[in-house]
Protein backbone atom coordinates (compact mmCIF):
# COMPACT_ATOMS: atom_id res chain seq x y z
CA UNK A 1 0.00 0.00 0.00
CA UNK A 2 1.07 3.74 -0.40
CA UNK A 3 0.04 7.07 -0.67
CA UNK A 4 -1.02 9.33 -3.62
CA UNK A 5 -0.78 13.36 -3.86
CA UNK A 6 -3.32 14.13 -6.15
CA UNK A 7 -3.71 17.57 -7.81
CA UNK A 8 -0.05 19.14 -7.26
CA UNK A 9 1.73 21.39 -8.45
CA UNK A 10 5.45 20.01 -8.08
CA UNK A 11 9.15 21.63 -8.18
CA UNK A 12 11.05 18.50 -9.29
CA UNK A 13 14.76 19.97 -8.86
CA UNK A 14 15.44 17.62 -11.49
CA UNK A 15 18.21 18.18 -13.77
CA UNK A 16 15.52 20.07 -16.78
CA UNK A 17 14.58 22.12 -13.16
CA UNK A 18 11.03 20.87 -14.57
CA UNK A 19 7.88 22.36 -13.20
CA UNK A 20 4.75 20.74 -13.62
CA UNK A 21 1.51 21.61 -13.09
CA UNK A 22 -1.82 19.81 -11.67
CA UNK A 23 -0.20 16.45 -11.41
CA UNK A 24 -0.05 13.24 -9.15
CA UNK A 25 2.52 11.82 -7.08
CA UNK A 26 2.33 8.21 -5.96
CA UNK A 27 4.68 6.95 -2.90
CA UNK A 28 5.63 3.29 -2.40
CA UNK A 29 7.94 1.11 -0.08
CA UNK A 30 9.73 5.13 0.56
CA UNK A 31 10.02 5.51 -2.72
CA UNK A 32 8.44 7.69 -5.59
CA UNK A 33 6.76 5.48 -7.58
CA UNK A 34 5.26 7.86 -10.27
CA UNK A 35 5.01 11.50 -11.25
CA UNK A 36 2.18 12.09 -13.61
CA UNK A 37 -1.33 13.05 -14.00
CA UNK A 38 -2.90 10.13 -16.26
CA UNK A 39 -5.90 8.19 -14.98
CA UNK A 40 -4.18 4.65 -15.60
CA UNK A 41 -1.65 5.16 -13.45
CA UNK A 42 -3.92 5.95 -10.30
CA UNK A 43 -6.31 3.03 -11.24
CA UNK A 44 -3.27 0.72 -11.01
CA UNK A 45 -2.08 2.24 -8.10
CA UNK A 46 -3.15 0.46 -3.91
CA UNK A 47 -3.12 3.65 -1.96
CA UNK A 48 -4.25 3.70 1.33
CA UNK A 49 -3.56 7.71 1.74
CA UNK A 50 -4.61 9.99 -0.65
CA UNK A 51 -3.55 13.97 -0.08
CA UNK A 52 -5.57 16.33 -2.52
CA UNK A 53 -2.95 18.80 -3.15
CA UNK A 54 -4.94 21.69 -4.56
CA UNK A 55 -3.33 25.00 -3.37
CA UNK A 56 -0.02 23.37 -2.77
CA UNK A 57 3.24 23.32 -3.98
CA UNK A 58 5.31 19.68 -4.00
CA UNK A 59 9.48 20.58 -3.38
CA UNK A 60 12.01 17.88 -2.74
CA UNK A 61 12.80 18.14 1.24
CA UNK A 62 15.75 20.63 2.33
CA UNK A 63 18.89 19.79 2.99
CA UNK A 64 20.76 21.46 6.11
CA UNK A 65 24.25 20.83 5.32
CA UNK A 66 25.93 22.06 8.22
CA UNK A 67 24.11 22.08 11.72
CA UNK A 68 24.94 21.48 15.38
CA UNK A 69 21.38 20.61 16.31
CA UNK A 70 21.55 20.10 19.94
CA UNK A 71 22.63 24.24 20.23
CA UNK A 72 19.07 25.29 20.68
CA UNK A 73 20.18 24.98 24.25
CA UNK A 74 21.76 27.96 24.15
CA UNK A 75 20.09 29.86 21.34
CA UNK A 76 19.83 33.50 22.32
CA UNK A 77 22.70 33.02 24.55
CA UNK A 78 25.94 35.19 23.93
CA UNK A 79 24.97 37.41 20.62
CA UNK A 80 26.56 40.34 19.22
CA UNK A 81 30.23 38.74 19.41
CA UNK A 82 32.84 38.09 17.28
CA UNK A 83 33.11 34.20 16.54
CA UNK A 84 36.55 33.36 18.86
CA UNK A 85 35.04 35.36 22.10
CA UNK A 86 31.71 33.77 21.29
CA UNK A 87 33.09 30.28 21.07
CA UNK A 88 36.05 30.15 23.35
CA UNK A 89 34.84 32.56 26.34
CA UNK A 90 30.71 31.60 26.08
CA UNK A 91 30.03 28.54 24.04
CA UNK A 92 32.34 25.94 25.30
CA UNK A 93 32.26 26.40 28.80
CA UNK A 94 28.29 26.65 28.61
CA UNK A 95 28.75 23.11 26.56
CA UNK A 96 30.99 21.83 29.41
CA UNK A 97 27.97 21.35 31.88
CA UNK A 98 25.31 19.44 29.47
CA UNK A 99 24.69 16.16 29.71
CA UNK A 100 24.12 13.36 26.83
CA UNK A 101 20.36 13.78 28.01
CA UNK A 102 20.51 17.45 27.38
CA UNK A 103 21.82 16.16 24.41
CA UNK A 104 19.33 14.55 23.02
CA UNK A 105 15.96 16.77 24.26
CA UNK A 106 18.03 19.45 22.61
CA UNK A 107 18.59 17.72 19.22
CA UNK A 108 14.54 16.51 19.09
CA UNK A 109 14.15 20.32 19.95
CA UNK A 110 16.11 21.06 16.84
CA UNK A 111 14.56 18.26 14.47
CA UNK A 112 11.38 19.36 15.37
CA UNK A 113 11.88 23.25 14.32
CA UNK A 114 13.95 21.67 11.41
CA UNK A 115 10.77 19.19 10.46
CA UNK A 116 8.17 22.65 10.74
CA UNK A 117 9.88 24.64 8.15
CA UNK A 118 10.89 22.11 5.63
CA UNK A 119 14.20 20.43 6.22
CA UNK A 120 14.36 16.50 5.82
CA UNK A 121 18.16 15.82 5.98
CA UNK A 122 20.72 17.54 7.74
CA UNK A 123 24.34 17.09 8.79
CA UNK A 124 25.02 17.22 12.34
CA UNK A 125 28.52 17.97 14.35
CA UNK A 126 28.11 18.27 18.07
CA UNK A 127 28.70 16.77 21.39
CA UNK A 128 27.33 13.27 22.75
CA UNK A 129 26.49 11.88 19.29
CA UNK A 130 24.98 9.07 20.11
CA UNK A 131 21.98 10.88 21.38
CA UNK A 132 21.96 12.78 18.28
CA UNK A 133 21.57 9.66 16.16
CA UNK A 134 18.98 8.41 19.01
CA UNK A 135 17.13 11.37 18.09
CA UNK A 136 17.13 11.00 14.44
CA UNK A 137 16.12 7.20 14.65
CA UNK A 138 13.22 7.74 16.86
CA UNK A 139 12.07 10.88 14.60
CA UNK A 140 12.24 9.58 11.57
CA UNK A 141 14.30 12.66 10.18
CA UNK A 142 17.56 11.85 7.38
CA UNK A 143 21.15 12.72 8.86
CA UNK A 144 24.96 12.74 8.24
CA UNK A 145 26.08 12.60 11.92
CA UNK A 146 30.14 12.80 12.58
CA UNK A 147 32.05 11.69 15.71
CA UNK A 148 35.56 13.18 16.43
CA UNK A 149 38.07 10.67 16.95
CA UNK A 150 39.59 13.19 19.66
CA UNK A 151 38.17 14.19 22.82
CA UNK A 152 38.44 17.57 24.00
CA UNK A 153 40.93 18.30 21.43
CA UNK A 154 43.34 15.36 22.61
CA UNK A 155 44.17 11.97 20.99
CA UNK A 156 43.55 8.73 22.54
CA UNK A 157 43.38 5.30 21.19
CA UNK A 158 39.96 5.11 23.13
CA UNK A 159 39.00 7.64 21.27
CA UNK A 160 39.59 6.43 18.22
CA UNK A 161 38.13 2.97 18.91
CA UNK A 162 34.93 4.67 19.98
CA UNK A 163 34.87 6.66 16.67
CA UNK A 164 35.29 3.20 14.96
CA UNK A 165 32.37 1.92 17.30
CA UNK A 166 29.73 4.84 16.32
CA UNK A 167 30.55 4.01 12.66
CA UNK A 168 29.79 0.85 13.08
CA UNK A 169 26.93 1.12 15.03
CA UNK A 170 24.95 4.11 13.03
CA UNK A 171 25.81 4.17 9.70
CA UNK A 172 23.11 3.30 7.63
CA UNK A 173 21.25 2.63 10.23
CA UNK A 174 17.27 3.22 11.06
CA UNK A 175 16.70 2.12 7.63
CA UNK A 176 19.56 3.70 5.57
CA UNK A 177 18.41 7.03 7.02
CA UNK A 178 21.96 7.54 9.06
CA UNK A 179 25.12 7.88 7.06
CA UNK A 180 28.38 8.68 9.27
CA UNK A 181 31.58 10.77 8.82
CA UNK A 182 34.50 11.55 10.85
CA UNK A 183 34.50 14.96 12.87
CA UNK A 184 37.37 17.56 12.43
CA UNK A 185 35.96 20.36 14.29
CA UNK A 186 38.68 22.40 12.40
CA UNK A 187 42.60 23.60 12.12
CA UNK A 188 42.92 25.07 15.04
CA UNK A 189 41.41 22.44 17.51
CA UNK A 190 43.57 19.96 15.74
CA UNK A 191 47.36 19.98 15.39
CA UNK A 192 49.05 17.61 12.12
CA UNK A 193 49.22 14.39 13.59
CA UNK A 194 45.27 14.07 14.59
CA UNK A 195 44.73 15.62 11.00
CA UNK A 196 46.69 12.70 9.56
CA UNK A 197 45.04 10.29 11.98
CA UNK A 198 41.61 11.59 11.46
CA UNK A 199 42.32 11.17 7.35
CA UNK A 200 43.51 7.93 7.90
CA UNK A 201 40.26 6.78 10.33
CA UNK A 202 38.16 7.91 7.11
CA UNK A 203 39.62 6.26 4.92
CA UNK A 204 39.73 3.05 6.51
CA UNK A 205 36.47 3.43 6.72
CA UNK A 206 35.63 4.50 3.54
CA UNK A 207 33.31 7.15 4.41
CA UNK A 208 33.87 11.29 4.69
CA UNK A 209 34.83 13.85 6.88
CA UNK A 210 32.81 17.16 8.24
CA UNK A 211 34.72 20.16 8.65
CA UNK A 212 34.92 23.96 9.85
CA UNK A 213 37.33 25.61 7.64
CA UNK A 214 37.96 29.07 6.57
CA UNK A 215 35.37 30.90 8.63
CA UNK A 216 36.96 33.61 9.84
CA UNK A 217 40.66 35.53 8.95
CA UNK A 218 41.69 35.28 12.33
CA UNK A 219 41.33 31.39 11.35
CA UNK A 220 43.27 31.21 8.41
CA UNK A 221 45.98 33.93 10.35
CA UNK A 222 46.60 31.16 13.31
CA UNK A 223 47.02 28.21 10.90
CA UNK A 224 49.64 30.13 8.97
CA UNK A 225 51.58 30.96 12.22
CA UNK A 226 50.97 27.00 13.46
CA UNK A 227 51.34 24.82 10.24
CA UNK A 228 53.11 27.61 7.73
CA UNK A 229 50.10 26.92 5.46
CA UNK A 230 46.64 27.76 5.20
CA UNK A 231 44.08 25.86 6.67
CA UNK A 232 43.20 24.08 3.30
CA UNK A 233 47.10 23.52 2.63
CA UNK A 234 47.45 21.98 5.43
CA UNK A 235 44.26 19.67 4.84
CA UNK A 236 45.60 19.06 2.00
CA UNK A 237 49.15 17.91 3.17
CA UNK A 238 47.75 15.72 5.78
CA UNK A 239 44.86 13.80 3.76
CA UNK A 240 42.19 15.28 4.97
CA UNK A 241 40.94 16.39 1.54
CA UNK A 242 41.29 12.79 0.15
CA UNK A 243 38.36 11.69 0.93
CA UNK A 244 34.60 13.27 0.97
CA UNK A 245 34.33 16.72 2.68
CA UNK A 246 31.97 18.86 4.05
CA UNK A 247 33.70 21.75 4.19
CA UNK A 248 31.35 24.32 6.31
CA UNK A 249 31.91 28.04 5.78
CA UNK A 250 35.17 28.62 3.12
CA UNK A 251 34.56 32.27 3.25
CA UNK A 252 38.44 33.44 3.76
CA UNK A 253 40.10 31.50 0.89
CA UNK A 254 42.98 32.52 -1.60
CA UNK A 255 43.52 31.97 -5.28
CA UNK A 256 44.93 28.85 -4.12
CA UNK A 257 42.54 27.83 -2.00
CA UNK A 258 40.29 28.29 -3.83
CA UNK A 259 42.00 25.95 -6.19
CA UNK A 260 42.49 23.64 -3.80
CA UNK A 261 38.67 23.72 -2.66
CA UNK A 262 38.01 23.07 -6.54
CA UNK A 263 40.47 19.92 -7.63
CA UNK A 264 39.70 18.00 -4.76
CA UNK A 265 35.95 18.52 -4.93
CA UNK A 266 35.74 19.77 -1.04
CA UNK A 267 31.29 20.48 -0.63
CA UNK A 268 31.31 23.94 0.55
CA UNK A 269 28.22 24.14 3.22
CA UNK A 270 27.25 28.08 2.96
CA UNK A 271 26.11 29.47 6.22
CA UNK A 272 24.97 33.27 5.17
CA UNK A 273 23.47 33.83 8.44
CA UNK A 274 25.78 32.67 11.22
CA UNK A 275 28.63 33.96 8.99
CA UNK A 276 26.98 37.54 8.94
CA UNK A 277 25.66 37.38 12.52
CA UNK A 278 29.00 36.76 13.76
CA UNK A 279 31.16 39.20 11.42
CA UNK A 280 32.96 36.18 9.65
CA UNK A 281 32.46 37.15 6.39
CA UNK A 282 30.77 36.56 3.02
CA UNK A 283 32.03 33.43 1.57
CA UNK A 284 32.31 34.26 -2.50
CA UNK A 285 29.86 31.56 -3.55
CA UNK A 286 29.44 32.94 -6.90
CA UNK A 287 33.16 32.75 -7.88
CA UNK A 288 32.82 28.93 -6.26
CA UNK A 289 29.69 28.07 -8.45
CA UNK A 290 31.26 29.44 -11.88
CA UNK A 291 34.46 27.28 -10.93
CA UNK A 292 32.70 24.15 -10.78
CA UNK A 293 32.41 23.42 -7.18
CA UNK A 294 29.09 22.08 -5.43
CA UNK A 295 27.72 24.30 -2.85
CA UNK A 296 25.04 23.84 -0.55
CA UNK A 297 23.17 25.62 2.10
CA UNK A 298 23.46 25.19 6.17
CA UNK A 299 21.89 27.36 8.83
CA UNK A 300 24.63 26.54 11.86
CA UNK A 301 23.80 26.23 14.91
CA UNK A 302 20.81 27.57 16.81
CA UNK A 303 23.18 29.76 18.93
CA UNK A 304 24.94 31.73 16.19
CA UNK A 305 21.29 31.93 13.84
CA UNK A 306 19.72 32.05 16.00
CA UNK A 307 17.07 29.21 14.02
CA UNK A 308 17.47 26.15 11.78
CA UNK A 309 14.89 27.72 9.13
CA UNK A 310 16.34 27.15 5.14
CA UNK A 311 14.22 29.01 3.89
CA UNK A 312 15.32 31.88 5.81
CA UNK A 313 18.90 30.58 4.80
CA UNK A 314 17.65 30.65 1.22
CA UNK A 315 16.19 33.98 0.76
CA UNK A 316 19.13 36.01 2.93
CA UNK A 317 22.06 33.98 0.43
CA UNK A 318 19.62 35.17 -3.04
CA UNK A 319 19.97 38.48 -1.51
CA UNK A 320 23.16 39.49 0.38
CA UNK A 321 25.85 37.92 -3.06
CA UNK A 322 23.42 40.23 -5.48
CA UNK A 323 23.66 43.03 -3.00
CA UNK A 324 27.31 42.89 -1.99
CA UNK A 325 28.56 42.51 -5.54
CA UNK A 326 25.76 45.06 -7.31
CA UNK A 327 24.53 42.29 -10.13
CA UNK A 328 20.95 41.17 -9.63
CA UNK A 329 21.49 37.91 -11.82
CA UNK A 330 24.03 36.59 -9.50
CA UNK A 331 22.91 33.75 -7.65
CA UNK A 332 19.31 33.24 -8.90
CA UNK A 333 16.31 31.49 -7.48
CA UNK A 334 16.76 28.46 -8.95
CA UNK A 335 20.50 28.02 -7.86
CA UNK A 336 19.47 28.78 -4.42
CA UNK A 337 16.52 26.26 -4.59
CA UNK A 338 18.98 23.58 -6.22
CA UNK A 339 21.88 24.63 -3.31
CA UNK A 340 18.92 23.87 -0.48
CA UNK A 341 18.03 20.51 -2.13
CA UNK A 342 20.08 17.98 -4.73
CA UNK A 343 23.34 20.02 -4.05
CA UNK A 344 22.76 19.44 -0.53
CA UNK A 345 22.18 15.97 -0.88
CA UNK A 346 25.48 15.49 -2.97
CA UNK A 347 27.25 16.95 -0.13
CA UNK A 348 26.03 14.70 2.41
CA UNK A 349 26.65 11.47 0.57
CA UNK A 350 22.74 11.20 -0.95
CA UNK A 351 23.46 11.99 -4.46
CA UNK A 352 20.89 9.98 -6.65
CA UNK A 353 18.77 9.35 -3.51
CA UNK A 354 16.67 12.35 -2.16
CA UNK A 355 16.98 16.13 -3.54
CA UNK A 356 14.40 15.81 -6.22
CA UNK A 357 11.25 14.75 -7.04
CA UNK A 358 11.71 11.79 -9.52
CA UNK A 359 10.77 8.38 -10.08
CA UNK A 360 12.90 6.18 -8.33
CA UNK A 361 14.01 8.70 -5.70
CA UNK A 362 13.32 8.54 -2.21
CA UNK A 363 10.39 9.90 -1.18
CA UNK A 364 11.37 13.03 0.88
CA UNK A 365 8.78 15.77 0.10
CA UNK A 366 7.23 19.28 1.56
CA UNK A 367 4.32 20.63 0.70
CA UNK A 368 3.77 24.21 1.06
CA UNK A 369 0.26 25.71 1.40
CA UNK A 370 0.39 28.27 -1.50
CA UNK A 371 -3.31 29.63 -0.06
CA UNK A 372 -1.60 32.29 1.53
CA UNK A 373 -1.79 36.41 1.18
CA UNK A 374 2.42 36.47 0.78
CA UNK A 375 2.00 33.98 -1.99
CA UNK A 376 -0.72 35.27 -4.08
CA UNK A 377 -0.70 35.60 -7.23
CA UNK A 378 1.88 32.63 -6.78
CA UNK A 379 2.94 33.07 -10.83
CA UNK A 380 7.17 32.09 -10.65
CA UNK A 381 6.68 28.94 -8.28
CA UNK A 382 10.62 28.70 -8.26
CA UNK A 383 10.99 32.25 -7.11
CA UNK A 384 8.40 32.28 -4.90
CA UNK A 385 10.45 29.83 -2.92
CA UNK A 386 13.22 31.79 -2.63
CA UNK A 387 11.58 35.12 -1.85
CA UNK A 388 8.30 35.05 -0.49
CA UNK A 389 7.62 31.32 1.00
CA UNK A 390 7.89 31.33 4.81
CA UNK A 391 8.29 28.76 7.53
CA UNK A 392 4.88 28.39 8.45
CA UNK A 393 3.81 27.20 5.01
CA UNK A 394 5.53 24.25 5.04
CA UNK A 395 1.98 22.56 6.08
CA UNK A 396 3.00 18.39 5.89
CA UNK A 397 6.08 16.75 5.60
CA UNK A 398 6.89 13.33 4.05
CA UNK A 399 10.58 11.31 5.13
CA UNK A 400 11.15 8.18 3.59
CA UNK A 401 7.79 7.95 2.37
CA UNK A 402 6.33 8.52 6.11
CA UNK A 403 4.50 11.25 6.76
CA UNK A 404 6.47 13.06 9.52
CA UNK A 405 4.33 15.85 9.74
CA UNK A 406 1.06 16.50 8.55
CA UNK A 407 -1.11 19.71 8.55
CA UNK A 408 1.02 21.24 10.75
CA UNK A 409 0.59 18.17 13.38
CA UNK A 410 4.23 16.68 13.81
CA UNK A 411 3.44 12.45 14.34
CA UNK A 412 7.15 11.69 15.63
CA UNK A 413 7.72 14.29 18.53
CA UNK A 414 5.79 15.46 21.40
CA UNK A 415 6.76 19.14 20.74
CA UNK A 416 5.18 19.91 24.22
CA UNK A 417 7.12 17.29 26.57
CA UNK A 418 10.33 18.71 24.33
CA UNK A 419 9.73 21.73 24.65
CA UNK A 420 9.16 21.63 28.58
CA UNK A 421 12.54 19.93 28.62
CA UNK A 422 14.39 21.98 26.45
CA UNK A 423 13.19 25.06 28.95
CA UNK A 424 14.65 23.10 32.04
CA UNK A 425 17.79 22.40 30.89
CA UNK A 426 18.40 25.73 29.73
CA UNK A 427 17.20 27.28 33.39
CA UNK A 428 19.77 24.97 34.88
CA UNK A 429 22.62 25.64 32.54
CA UNK A 430 21.96 28.78 32.35
CA UNK A 431 22.02 29.98 35.95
Amino acid sequence: MGTIIKNIDVITCNDSDDVITNTNLGIKDGYIEFVGAEQKELDKFSANKIIDGEGSLAVPGFVNSHTHSGMTLLRNFANDLALEEWLFKNVFPMEEKLSPRDVYWGSLLGIAEMIRTGTTTFADMYLYMEQVAQAVMETGIRANLCRSPLKDGNDSVDDHIRCFDYFREWNNHADGRIKVYVEVHSVYLFDEISLKKSAQIAKELKTGIHIHILETLGEREESIKKYGMSPAQICLKTGVFDVPVIGAHCIHLSPDDMDIIKEKKINVAHNPTSNLKLGSGIARINEMLEAGINVSLGTDGAASNNNLNMLEEMHLAALIHKGVHGDPLLLKAKQVLKMATSNGAKALGFEGEIGMIKEGMKADIILINTDKAHLCPLNDPVSAMVYSVQGSDVETVIIDGKIVMEKGELKTIDEEKVKYKVRQIAKRVLS
